[in-house]
């Protein structure tokens, strides 16, 4: 071999070594953000401020080692195919031995190697790659935003992107993987997670339905007004006028002790007077815009409006935070068994329990086809929303020897922060004995 070309093979070794750097200092600088380059400064490590500099503007410096990493794997590829056409006496043959070289170079040493170690040591690659880059970018100027603007302006589409996420979908995976390498949290990822759902969620799916609402009417006294809030639990009810679409206001728990508090002639006074002017959304409206302007307009709670203009329900910002935190619960809500027998014979169940099981702790088949659990038979026996201490009885199928003739529910307590009822009383009223039953029984025996 020729010192000709001894000397190419050695700058195409020379070149696939820059390129090999530059790899690196690629997948190094795509995973150093700004904040580990401050967090690298505070610590006072070595080279900390360059790093800074190149994390400040890494798409500039992230185009320059690609710029750098292209020109020497096309170099050293030039230099091995006049090598092999120097040494083979076929066309051919040198083509094909230049092709396979610098396929398995450049897979093996360009594309593999340094991007699996600038991946494992991105502060350390980067780092290193900031004492080149930094002065070579400014030696060479604009000429890599210039080659990356001509390329931009012969590819379709948008071209160079300034980030490592093409799509919504690839930072949830990145969100995913970092929670399998332990470096956050499983709630941390479902939160995150439940931020880019809250976009594609609309009012509808987060409210409090109407059937589910303390309601009072405009005629009401601000002291009837007091009592409910204060059995219900809600600090906030709202005010209908002729019927339930007809929402006027918001009676607020804390201009009702205001007003009754400085004036005690007030509680006489009608809600409609102490009430503050509704917010009214439609049902359709995105979750995430709603959060906004309640942010900047400072209200709390708003009436959902259906496609019709009826009430459709009540949305407050506590809705909307738990579609990213998940539900919230104050001091007074426990956990409690579904069933828990008394000393009296009743027994204290949960408001979720189905009816089917409250027949049978009762040795009765009870059923419902328009509800499924044992709140909804109390708010349907009742025709209204049960706050604590509303009670009704439901009757049961008459049936011979069976001597339970209804079941007495009495809510009890209110959990979570919505104030639904939590727990009930559930208690057998019997059949009234007959009047001549213990005489017929007696003559029985006599005879």
């Amino acid at each position: 071999m020729s010192g000709f070309s001894t000397s190419f093979l050695v700058g195409a070794v020379l070149l696939v070594i820059c390129a090999w750097l530059a790899a690196c200092a690629e997948a190094g600088i795509s995973r150093v953000s700004r904040f580990r380059a401050e967090e690298a400064v505070r610590a006072g490590k070595r080279g900390s401020q360059r790093l800074l500099a190149l994390a400040s503007d890494p798409i500039r410096y992230l185009n320059l080692a690609t710029l750098i990493r292209v020109t020497c794997e096309m170099a050293a590829a030039v230099l091995v195919t006049v090598v092999c056409v120097r040494g083979f006496h076929h066309t051919w043959q040198a083509v094909l031995v230049s092709i396979g070289a610098m396929v398995l170079v450049s897979y093996v040493a360009v594309g593999v190697s340094p991007r699996t170690i600038g991946r494992q040591h991105p502060l350390n690659s980067a780092t290193a790659a900031s004492y080149v880059l930094l002065p070579l970018a400014r030696v060479m100027g604009p000429i890599p935003r210039l080659l990356i603007l001509l390329g931009n302006a012969l590819t379709p589409g948008k071209g160079f992107r300034e980030g490592p996420f093409a799509s919504e979908a690839e930072l949830r995976a990145l969100v995913d993987l970092a929670e399998k390498d332990d470096l956050i949290e499983d709630d941390e990822r479902r939160m995150v997670h439940s931020v880019f759902e809250l976009g594609d969620t609309i009012v509808r799916e987060v409210m409090v339905p109407r059937t589910d609402l303390v309601l009072i009417e405009r005629g009401k006294t601000v002291r009837q007004a007091l009592t409910l809030a204060l059995r219900s639990g809600f600090s906030r009810i709202p005010v209908v006028g002729e019927n339930e679409d007809d929402v006027v206001g918001i009676a607020y728990l804390k201009d009702l002790v205001r007003r009754t508090h400085t004036n005690r002639d007030a509680e006489s006074e009608p809600v409609g007077q102490v009430m503050r002017p509704a917010t009214f959304v439609p049902d359709s409206k995105p979750v995430a815009d709603l959060l906004r302007e309640m942010q900047q307009d400072r209200i709390h709670v708003a009436v959902v409006i259906d496609e019709y203009g009826g009430t459709a329900g009540l949305v407050t910002i506590e809705d909307i935070l738990e579609e990213i935190v998940g539900e919230i619960t104050d001091e007074y809500d426990r956990e409690t068994p579904p069933v828990e027998p008394l000393p009296d014979g009743s027994y204290r169940i949960t408001a979720r329990l189905p009816v089917e099981e409250l027949g049978e702790l009762f040795g009765i088949e009870l059923d419902d086809e328009d509800v499924e659990t044992v709140g909804g038979l109390l708010a349907k026996a009742l025709g209204r929303v049960p706050i604590p201490g509303s009670d009704a009885e439901v009757p049961v199928p008459a049936a011979d020897g069976m001597p339970i003739q209804a079941i007495r529910l009495t809510a009890e307590s209110t959990a979570g922060r919505r104030n639904r009822i939590g727990t009930l009383l559930a208690s057998p009223v019997l059949r009234a004995a007959h009047p001549f039953a213990d005489e017929d029984e007696a003559r029985s025996e006599t005879d």
